[in-house]
């Protein structure tokens, strides 16, 4: 399982490294066009806003396996059970199961279904939204692990 968690977050570390690459360079065209050319592009605006939510929702996923999001521990990691380790992993894998990928997916089928595309790119806006069950499944797979980890080897 570690290898298929190393080969995710190399996956992971390319393509947020892409996405952070690209938004720096259309913020800069951005900037080019609207104060030198007096011209500002049309759709660089679009690509930087929906590049940001990849980028967050994806960066967020990548932060979660990388035990890097805030957390607040009320109980003593050393006075821990591993039954209450199992509750939390159970309850972060429903809460991400329950909203973050089927709300999300039903957020992408509803916004497919009624056509809505992007003013300036002109695609459909439910392919931007697939961020959302993405990092999602991201999470769930990234807390399987963990726990699985943590179970083999009794430590996290």
């Amino acid at each position: 399982m570690s290898r298929l968690k190393a080969c995710v977050d190399r996956t992971l570390e390319v393509v947020l490294a892409v996405l952070m690459t690209a938004m720096v360079l259309v913020v800069l065209w951005q900037v080019a066009t609207r104060f030198l050319l007096r011209d500002p592009s049309s759709v660089t605006e679009e690509l930087a806003r929906f590049g940001l939510m990849w980028l967050g929702l994806l960066g967020a996923s990548y932060g979660f396996g990388r035990n890097a999001h805030l957390a607040i521990d009320l109980i003593d990691p050393e006075h821990r059970s591993r039954g209450l380790d199992a509750i939390v992993a159970a309850t972060v894998v429903l809460f991400a199961v329950a909203v973050i990928v089927m709300g999300g997916f039903r957020l992408v089928e509803a916004t497919l279904a009624l056509g809505q595309t992007s003013t300036a790119l002109r695609f459909e806006r439910g392919y931007v939204y697939l961020a959302l069950p993405l990092s999602g499944v991201l999470v769930v797979f990234y807390t399987i692990e963990a726990a699985f980890t943590y179970h083999l080897h009794g430590s996290s």
